[in-house]
């Protein structure tokens, strides 16, 4: 198959309307599919069913130490809890406190406490003249809301392969004071899939910040969605922070939304254990305490951590052939062409998928006159804004097999046409 930037105008033409032709068909289907957000599909949430029924009235409602999880107490998440979470993220139960459902809150309530208190003792980000973010790209849309919703200017950071551009990391924390934070997703990233490479954890850890209240926001949300039976596993970042006394830099977070249930899960914020006592501080002042009743139900059904990724191997077995469905629908259709480029992910929830510059609102938009709805073009930079206009998220777990084949099929379509448009204005 001929490259679309090899083909003579006429032979771009050609090609251009019949695919015309092809998109015109998959319109006339009435194809109706929302691709826009990583949710679990139903099959993964049927595997969670089990545990709603490990409590009943007739339980005894306590943890192994006989804490009464129907009652006022334990501000920092029950014991049994603090040790499953530990172990997965490799800190003790010390560093760990158990929230509510969301680590998007936990997130959110800590960029608030910096914004109104600050950060152990440090001036409030409120009273400075000017706050900024390094945003890793494309990354996590989610991530820039926050940041963008308390007026937090946002620094776009390049990605590889191996994580973000730490040369440039290392200089602009180093320079700026005003620069008090960094989002980071480390193992499969939203949405690249890129696992940081043993040297971008070092360098993190070993970060000398200008700012004394600047912080690693490492939001490990996929430390246990692999798809694969040999996956990645990264650095542990507390254990590199240590070598350079760093511990307070760095905030980690995860979740069971996509584990468990999403909206009734549990979230975890692991940290230094100075970390730890301050925000508990402002947390027995907003709460009484967390769900305690939620976490038995978890700690009952998983157990202990490796329970938790046993559990993990189910939900790979129903999403990694989606992913393959994906990937090999590029594979055919769209790199013969050589009019884009895509990470192939080993674990998380999405595929980068890159076209050709100035392509990516209008693919978008030709696929949700089609009837599939994608991430907005440009979700993946801060203030939604792609400077490419090529970067789109793929959401491949909640539609069936059957159906992202087929969807697949309308987003390869409408990346040919789009990048015929493109070559033809030139």
């Amino acid at each position: 198959m001929k490259k679309l930037s090899e083909m003579t105008h006429e032979e771009l033409l050609a090609f251009k309307n019949e695919t015309e032709k092809q998109y015109l068909d998959f319109k006339s289907q009435g194809l109706h599919l929302d691709m826009s957000r990583g949710k679990p599909a139903p099959a993964q949430l049927d595997l969670t069913m089990p545990m709603l029924n490990v409590l009943s009235a007739d339980d005894t409602l306590s943890t192994e130490k006989g804490l009464d999880c129907r009652n006022y107490g334990v501000l920092d998440g029950i014991p049994e809890a603090k040790q499953m979470f530990a172990d997965v993220l490799g800190v003790k139960p010390e560093n760990i406190i158990v929230y509510g459902n969301s680590s998007l809150a936990i997130m959110f309530d800590t960029i608030t406490r910096a914004w109104t208190h600050g950060l152990l003792g440090s001036t409030p980000w409120s009273k400075l003249d000017k706050v900024k973010f390094l945003c890793p790209v494309p990354g996590y849309d989610r991530h820039f809301g926050i940041t963008q919703y308390y007026g937090i200017e946002m620094i776009n950071i390049p990605t590889d392969e191996n994580g973000p551009d730490m040369d440039m990391v290392e200089k602009l924390v180093s320079e700026d004071a005003s620069i008090k934070g960094i989002w980071c997703v480390p193992q499969y990233s939203n949405p690249t899939g890129v696992s940081y490479s043993d040297e971008v954890v070092k360098r993190f850890a070993a970060l000398k910040p200008k700012a004394e209240d600047f912080r690693i926001f490492w939001d490990n949300a996929y430390c246990i969605h692999h798809l694969t039976d040999s996956p990645k596993c990264i650095l542990n970042i507390f254990d590199e922070c240590k070598k350079n006394g760093t511990e307070n830099m760095v905030y980690e977070f995860m979740s069971t939304s996509k584990v468990s249930f999403p909206g009734a899960g549990v979230a975890v914020l692991a940290a230094s254990v100075e970390n730890v006592e301050y925000i508990k501080k402002g947390l027995g002042v907003s709460t009484i305490g967390f769900d305690k009743i939620n976490q038995l139900r978890h700690i009952r059904f998983f157990k202990n951590a490796e329970g938790l990724k046993n559990h993990m191997k189910l939900h790979k077995n129903i999403i990694a052939p989606k992913f393959a469905v994906v990937i090999d629908q590029l594979e055919k259709n769209i790199a013969p062409l050589g009019i884009a480029s895509w990470h192939n992910a080993e674990g998380g929830y999405f595929i980068s998928f890159d076209a050709m510059k100035g392509c990516a609102k209008r693919i978008v938009s030709l696929c949700k006159e089609a009837g599939v709805v994608l991430t907005g073009a440009g979700a993946t930079y801060p203030y939604g804004n792609d400077p490419d206009d090529s970067n789109i998220r793929i959401a491949p777990s909640y539609p069936t097999v059957e159906e992202l084949t087929k969807a697949m099929e309308l987003f390869c379509i409408c990346i040919k046409l789009a990048s015929a448009e493109k070559l033809l204005e030139k």
